[in-house]
């Protein structure tokens, strides 16, 4: 199982993750802060569960993301 976690409130608006899995990220026009697509909020992190295929584009959202907030996690 591979899911995302995202912590929203963190987020600095750069849109290097919807460049890289626009399939799974969005710019919101309320607050210019990314929103990771059919998430679940759960405290203060949205967490989305995605399959192997998605993983590779997501790590990269990852890899890019200045503020280091998203987590993408295998178990």
């Amino acid at each position: 199982m591979i899911r995302i976690v995202f912590q929203r409130r963190k987020c600095i608006g750069c849109n290097a993750c919807v460049e890289q899995a626009p399939a799974h990220w969005v710019m919101s026009q309320k607050d210019g802060k990314s929103y990771l697509r059919k998430s679940v909020k759960k405290g203060e992190y949205y967490v989305k569960h995605i399959s192997a295929p998605e993983c590779e584009e997501n790590l990269r959202a990852a890899r890019y993301c200045p503020a280091r907030i998203i987590r993408v996690q295998t178990f």
